[in-house]
Parts: structure tokens; sequence; C-alpha cells
């Protein structure tokens, strides 16, 4: 499903909701909380390399990161659009720990020019590389190739044609299996999807599937191969998106009824060691756009999740789901948000239990189909993107970025102070919350006349930045500067410009005058800027002003 984004700059990220009592101690049960799923990556966008174009498809294998797509060159971390290219034409490789550009180069070309699909084989030797082309370098090519990891050379003995478009590609030590739009592999039929010898002989594998492939992860041990596409029916019976095939002959092991409504198609499928999870896009009303996990063994469904936004890509790593998507309403799925008009397009989910976990980078939609990010994948503690996008964290940047361990950046939208109230001996302050991109608790740190008097934390989320209170008991007829800075625990912003307040006066006790606590004439005033500056006028006492919202 795809929204027009409604919102100039992306609003995600988690922020703090209220106060909590104590001035030196964190609710236990928030801490708790806040650290109750695994550990995620940071969501600080590293200095990435960047395409001149879209990425479809990503791979890794002994330390590289192998990215293709539509592009005609890359350019450097920071260089503007057109800018220090250097010619890569549809597929780069990249060290995947310090995102060095490297020199394996083959240019893909011919046809529709496009790498849609690559994984390594399980010992990491071998690329295999999908799409639609005819030509690699100098030699002929039939939308299929590997390449040699140890040197980026092209193997000689991988060269089956394909008919049309490789849209997915799952190596195994017995066979290569392909998904696409083809008909014929090496002139003989085969109805979007076959199999290979890593020599690239063509298996007696077969199955008749009515649409495209686009998604296959391979189970031996339990004698499964995942299947995933637009079809309706597969080898003669009705198979909405997701079936299970027996991987030496193409035989249907199961089918998954209601699990995919018509117009939802499954775009990607991946694997831990006892769990299956795949993402779905869709299209029109009644759709499915989640992410579901089942049990490899059975297939049963474990979970999943009501998210809508078109899923692209799901990646599980050490205990989270992550997955590059444009989610806009996960109101149902625990730990989730309501559709606010906005998307997010990056989510980590607990593979335990589909809990949306806090980590919340995000990107634009960019080129193309406008869904931002398209492919994902993990290498050497570093995870990797790929897609449509031109921004990431509001920051220029096309096509790639990664995602490390270590949190470098402070709270979004750090809060300035404004003066909800003020009587003789008390100054209330009020701020709206910050937001954090991979950090559910914040504190927030009050100073009064440069020291600091007190620090307060909780938790809460991004669609939720309340306005947040706090009174100072202070002399009546005093004069203060008060100012605010805001921390995730490891980095804080910038101190707030001061807000001058002068407090009341206590009224004068005589037989006319006003009951304690009354206001006095042209008692009270608050001025936010540097010190020494004019004070304003403000409402009389009690009446809250309009802190920012």
């Amino acid at each position: 499903m795809h929204l027009r984004k409604l919102r100039s700059k992306p609003v995600t990220r988690v922020a703090v909701t209220a106060l909590v009592c104590s001035a030196a101690l964190l609710d236990a049960s928030l801490a708790a909380a806040a650290d109750g799923g695994p550990k995620t990556f940071s969501a600080d966008a590293l200095p990435t390399w960047q395409t001149e174009g879209i990425v479809w498809s990503m791979a890794a294998a002994n330390g590289v990161v192998y990215v293709g797509g539509s592009f005609e060159a890359v350019r450097p971390p920071g260089a503007a659009p057109g800018r220090k290219l250097v010619a890569r034409r549809n597929f780069a490789a990249f060290d995947a720990a310090t995102g060095k550009l490297l020199p394996c180069a083959p240019p893909f070309t011919g046809h529709n020019h496009t790498v849609r699909a690559m994984k390594a084989s399980p010992d990491g030797r071998v690329l295999y590389i999908g799409g639609s082309f005819d030509t690699v370098g100098s030699e002929k090519a039939a939308n299929v190739v590997a390449l040699n990891t140890s040197d980026c050379s092209l193997r000689k003995d991988f060269r089956p044609a394909v008919s049309s478009t490789v849209r997915a590609v799952e190596p195994t030590n017995q066979a290569i299996y392909l998904g696409g739009d083809f008909g014929r592999v090496s002139g003989q039929a085969r109805s979007r999807i076959a199999a290979l010898t890593p020599k690239g002989a063509l298996l007696p594998f077969a199955a008749e599937l009515d649409q495209p492939v686009r998604a296959l992860s391979a189970a031996l041990p339990q004698g499964r191969l995942f299947v995933g596409g637009d079809f309706e029916r597969v080898n003669g019976q009705s198979a909405r998106s997701l079936v299970t095939l027996n991987p030496v002959t193409g035989a249907t092991v199961l089918a998954y009824p209601g699990w995919f409504p018509s117009q939802s198609s499954v775009k990607t499928i991946a694997q831990d060691n006892s769990r299956f999870f795949v993402g779905a896009e869709g299209h029109g009303p009644g759709i499915y756009d989640g992410r579901i996990a089942g049990r490899t063994a059975t297939g049963l469904m474990v979970w999943n999740d009501t998210c809508r936004g078109a899923t692209q890509s799901v990646l599980p790593y050490n205990g989270v789901l992550y997955s590059a998507s444009h989610a806009h309403d996960c109101n149902e799925t625990p730990g989730g948000f309501p559709d606010r008009g906005d998307r997010q397009h990056f989510l980590a989910q607990r593979v335990e239990d589909r809990r949306i976990l806090h980590w919340f980078p995000d990107t634009d939609g960019g080129l193309g189909e406008q869904v931002g990010p398209r492919a994902l994948v993990a290498s050497k503690g570093f995870l990797w993107a790929g897609g449509e996008f031109t921004e990431v964290n509001e920051s220029p940047q096309q096509g790639l970025t990664r995602f490390g361990d270590k949190d470098t950046g402070a709270p979004e939208e750090p809060p300035t102070l404004s003066l909800s109230a003020a009587e003789p001996g008390k100054v209330t302050l009020a701020w709206r919350a910050a937001w954090d991109r991979d950090d559910a608790l914040l504190t927030y740190r009050i100073y009064r006349d440069g020291k600091l008097v007190v620090h307060k934390a909780k938790s809460s989320a991004f669609w939720d930045r309340p306005k947040m209170t706090w009174t100072d008991t202070v002399p009546a007829g005093s004069r203060h500067q008060y100012a605010i800075e805001v921390t995730d625990g490891s980095n804080a912003s910038a101190r707030s410009r001061a807000l001058t307040v002068n407090v009341p006066k206590r009224p004068a006790q005589t037989a006319n005058a006003p009951a304690q606590g009354a206001p006095a004439q042209g008692a009270q005033t608050a001025q936010q800027g540097q010190p020494g500056q004019p004070s304003q006028s403000v409402p009389p006492a009690h009446r809250r002003t309009g802190g920012k919202r």
C-alpha cells in the first residue's frame, strides 16, 4: 500500500511522556520496559557511499557487501547528486565494516540493465546474481551469472540461459534455485521457478506457478523450499502468494490458506534457526502488508503483525527482525503506533512475539515507486540498507546507508522552556517532550541560574510527545534564569536558551489587601533569551500560557 508522505519532516522517534517524582532515581519499571528487548543496532547512520539510482538487491560474503540495482555511478559520502562520480553500472562492492568502495565492478548491461537478486553460496566463494541483463563486462549472459568472490571473476561453468527477469536467487550446496518472470531455462520449459547445479546444469525440479516468483528461502534439512510471489495457483491448486515445495521434485508440500488475501504479494522471505519470516505488499482494500513468522519444521504460524505499509525486505539478526517497509499504521501490534499520515521506513521487532522495539531510523520515499528502502543485509556487525531513498534521518543520502553499534545521536527536537504559571514562592515551567531514534528513556535536566536543580526521566513513544511541567519553589520577589537539556544517557542536546522569570512578591497585608496568593499588580514577568535582555509580560498568576505543543 502506497501513501503520499504528508509531512515535510519525518517524526520518527520515541519521546518522554511525563516526569518521575524522584529527582535522583529513574523509575525501575520503566527502565526495565525500555530494555525489554534484544539489543538493536544504533539508529545513527554512518557515512556511506551513495548510488546515482535505485538499489534493488544486496548480498554479503567474506566481509564484502555487494549492491545491485539500476544505477550508472556511485559517489562518496556527503557528495551531492552528480558530483565526484565513480562509474559503477548496476553493481558495486564495499567493505562491510569500513564502507570503502572496492574495485570489484563488472558492469551489467543490456535488456533492462538491472540487477534484481543476489546471494552468496553457503561457503561464500560464489556470488549468484540475477536480474534483467544480457552482458556482464564483455561477456554475454542471459539474466543470471555467478561471480567468484575471491577475484571478482565470472564463472564460465555457470551460464544458464534464462528467458526473462530473475527476481530471486537461493544457492544451496546441492542446487541453485531461481525465481522470477521466466518461462524457459536453458531451452527447457520452467514456469517461473527452476533449479540448477552449482555448475549451471538444469535439474529435473519443476513446478507450475501462474504469476512471478519474488522470494525464495531453502530449508533443506526439513525438506522445504519456501516460495513467495504474486501467484494464485501452484501445481494446479490454489496457493496464494506463499507455498512450500519439495526442493528435489518441485511438488507442493504445504500451502498457506488464509494467510494472504487477494492483491497481496510476498516480497521477502528469511529464516533463523527455527522460524521463517515473510513480508508482504498489497494494493487496494482489504490487503495484507505486514510480517508473519512461522515454524520452519511445521509451517504453523507463530505470529503476524497488522502494520499497514508494504514490506520489501526482512532480516532476522540476533533475536531482532529488521524490516524495510513504509509502515504507517501499527496500532494493533504491540509497541506499535497509530496512523498519523506519515511513514516509518525501518522497523525492528522481537522475533519471539512481534513486539516493535525502540529503533526508528528513517528515510524518505525517494525515487521510483517511492517506497524507500528495498533491501537489507548484515555483515561484520553492520546493518546495510539499500533502496530508492534520497534522505536518511532527514539528511541527504541516496540509495545506500548503514548502521553500527555505537549510539552517537543526541535526542531530536530538544525542548525549550516556557512559563506556565508563577505565584509568590512558586514557578511552574512547561516544555514539549523531545524524542530519540534508538532510546526510549530520556532524562531532562533543568538548571536554575546555571546550576542543576532537578533531573527527571520517563519513557514514551514518538507518536505521543506531550507537554510536560515542573514546579520550582523559590523566594517570593526573586528573579531567576531557567534552562533545560535532554540526554539519552550517552548523548545530550545543547542547553536551551535561558528563560528569565521574575517571581511575584507577596502582597502587603492591609485591611483592603487581596488574600494571600492573589496576583500583585505588574509583579511577574518572564523573558526567554540571553541574560540582560528586556523582560516580557506574562499572564496573571495561575493562568497557563500556551507552551509548545
